[in-house]
């Protein structure tokens, strides 16, 4: 059987799919800072034999961890005489205009542990000055003796030519073969020095702190029976190995939210949907992502860190484009120094938790506000829960500021939330030229099926899925990944005048450098698939954008195609095209999928509409127009295929309740999804 585990900020889950095409979930408590070890839990607590698993998918939030809570070990750069302060330097671009005591983030290598070296490349790559490796040795020396951990390399237009960092690495093993190395053209091959630079620095600060957990995690697994094969799931929506996993971590750093971005575009396409809206609650966040005519959206231009008053940490390797809130389940209500309600971004997490959990938690959440309000039902908890104290809670920290009831209290919780992720799904769908009303919504994570109908009505969107095994969904979603690997290469020319041997030779070395990788991975030639992409721009712009580009050899008729393509989508990005204009080539951007075997998904032997028999009680729900009404509450679990089921309802699974709203169907498809139409 092929399992996947994904470590949340809250929960480990765990879904497993046999050879037959069924589907089993299991959750369990996430165990900071032993990690590795909530996945044993739930492995144990899904039953499964370790013996069975052939294939074995991990997601981990434990490199973003040591990003944003600076826990990585301290790191050391090497680089280009005369560039030591591009960290510090950085960019001018401030996020806050206004604030006149804004300052720029602190470098993660602070200015005594950046050394140069002398060498020079050309933008062409061509050697100016040769490095001098005397010079690489004694900065390594003073590196040692500082007590560093890692050491990041980065060379002025070593995107173009990486013979001075390769160099520059093999003096560094020579004299201290122990410490974990970086060069920047091992993470990317695209330009700008100083988000190259950074991202060198990110993945040498984290890659001792993923040796060990993938390391752990692999002898753990190995004491339990796990011998099938192991991938770790990417940023860019692909899985790579736990050997390659240790080489560049900084390509897990948005690891676990991009599986079920990318299930839902599987998901989409077994069910004849190519325009989604990926929307994902879990303990800690909401998230989000497009999907474009099936097409997942992956950039380069991700940032950690970044808010309206931070600048934050470029990352130049490529995430799926995806916005994070500090909004979910165990997000905490409070008030404001101006006396407004405000909800997130601090979170209950694991433990204590939302007040219903029991464990010492006195700041009611999201999920605590659901539960006055109907919508979650005491009994659907593993513990006993005090409805006594998750009131008085809500009255204490809320209801009593405001001088209104619990129960308003609680609805006022949840609309806040509603706003704050409704602002979100707008930031990736109006805000980039896209209308919400062509996309059917994919919810999934905890609370995704309990906020996901408010949201669509606001957004206009006609159709929401709420899939099986959703509260999991982003567990089920690495079942479905290829291995993938992405290869960018800065190659900067006018599209008039184009040389088409050189242009095409270059994109023929890509492709060969991928066959090669995946053949090191055990993937053989006729199971790689290539995407190939284009970032284009008109001659004096700073920005580009990604185009689409044929495989195989191109011509002159191509490469007229290519600039057709480009300018619709400048004119669907920026609202404007400049059809005569010149046109530039940045980079080119290979994608290359190692396709592996994938069981069937099974469909539901029960058909026929049975939900009067899944009705589990009739109880009062909180709606935000209507107020409380008696509502019919399904188990999911015994719905069959073909049911249907009119709102105002409560369809409730083991980790979650879907709410649908008056006005709104809802039917049961072959494989199990909850189809429902809004109305709208």
């Amino acid at each position: 059987m092929r399992v996947a585990t994904d470590i949340g900020g809250t929960f480990t889950d765990l879904v497993y799919l046999n050879e037959n095409g069924r589907i089993g979930t299991a959750k369990s408590d996430t165990t900071p800072p032993n990690f590795e070890q909530g996945v044993l839990d739930v492995i144990q607590k899904s039953g499964i034999s370790p013996q069975e698993i052939s294939t074995f998918i991990h997601g981990t939030t434990v490199i973003i961890n040591a990003l944003t809570e600076h826990k990585g070990v301290k790191t050391g750069l090497i680089t280009t005489k005369g560039f030591r302060d591009v960290l510090e330097i950085a960019r001018g671009n401030r996020p806050d205009l206004f604030n006149v005591r804004y300052e720029k983030p602190a470098p993660f290598v602070p200015r005594y542990l950046r050394h140069e070296v002398s060498e020079r490349l050309n933008y062409k790559g061509e050697v100016i000055d040769e490095l001098v490796l005397e010079e690489v040795k004694a900065a390594v020396e003073q590196l040692r003796s500082e007590g560093v951990g890692a050491i990041a390399v980065s060379f002025l237009h070593a995107y173009a030519n990486p013979s001075h960092e390769k160099l520059a690495v093999e003096a560094i093993k020579e004299v201290w073969p122990e410490v974990a190395v970086t060069a920047s053209h091992e993470v990317t091959k695209e330009w700008r020095e100083y988000e190259r630079t950074s991202t060198a620095v990110l993945n040498s600060y984290v890659k001792p702190i993923a040796a060990s957990y993938i390391n752990k995690l692999d002898k753990h697994l190995g004491e339990i029976g796990v011998d099938g094969n192991k991938y770790i799931m990417q940023s860019n929506s692909g899985t790579t190995t736990f050997e390659q996993s240790k080489e560049t971590p900084i390509n897990m750093v948005e690891s676990g939210p991009v599986a079920g971005i990318f299930g839902s575009a599987i998901l989409g396409k077994i069910l004849g949907e190519e325009n989604i809206i990926a929307f994902d609650i879990g303990g800690t966040t909401a998230k989000c992502s497009l999907i474009d005519k099936g097409e997942v959206k992956v950039t380069t231009e991700y940032k950690i860190e970044k808010d309206d008053r931070n600048a934050g940490y470029p990352i130049k390797v490529p995430v799926v484009d995806i916005v994070e809130i500090g909004n979910g389940g165990g997000s905490i209500a409070w008030i404001d120094d101006a006396g407004s309600l405000k909800v997130g971004p601090q979170s209950a997490g694991a433990l204590p938790g939302p007040v219903a959990y029991g464990r010492g938690g006195e700041n009611p959440t999201t999920t605590d506000a659901n539960l006055v309000a109907g919508r979650l039902s005491p009994k659907n908890f593993q513990n006993t829960v005090n409805m006594d104290a998750v009131k008085q809670a809500i009255h204490d920290k809320v209801a009593s500021h405001f001088d209104i009831s619990v129960e308003e209290a609680a609805l006022g919780i949840i609309r806040i939330a509603n706003s704050n992720m409704l602002n979100a799904l707008k930031l990736i769908s109006v805000r980039k030229g896209y209308d919400p009303r062509e996309f059917s919504l994919v919810a999934f994570g905890g609370g995704g099926p309990m906020h996901a109908l408010a949201l669509a009505k606001e957004l206009g969107v006609k159709k929401v899925i709420i899939p099986i095994a959703s509260s999991v969904f982003s567990a089920w979603g690495m079942l479905m990944t290829d291995l993938r690997h992405d290869y960018i290469q800065t190659y900067i020319r006018r599209v008039n005048g184009l040389n088409l041997d050189e242009f095409n030779k270059e994109w023929n070395q890509l492709e060969d450098g991928a066959t090669s990788q995946f053949a090191q991975e055990g993937i053989e030639r006729d199971q790689v698939v290539f995407g190939r992409y284009a970032d284009i721009r008109y001659v004096g712009q700073e920005h580009a954008v990604k185009v689409p580009v044929p495989n195989g050899s191109m011509d002159a008729e191509a490469i007229e195609e290519i600039v057709r393509r480009f300018h619709d989508l400048h004119e669907q990005h920026y609202t404007f095209k400049l059809e005569g204009a010149a046109t530039e080539i940045v980079n080119f951007h290979l994608t290359a999928f190692g396709r592996v075997q994938k069981p069937e998904i099974g469909r539901l032997e029960k058909v026929g509409d049975n939900a009067e028999q899944a009705i589990k009680e009739i109880r009062p729900v909180l709606f935000e127009e209507q107020g409380w009404i008696d509502t019919k509450v399904y188990d999911r679990e015994i719905l069959n295929a073909g049911s249907l089921i009119q709102g105002p309802a409560i369809v409730e699974e083991q980790s979650s309740s879907t709410v649908v709203y008056p006005g709104q169907s809802l039917v049961v498809d072959e494989y199990g999804n909850l189809i429902i139409n809004t109305g709208v």
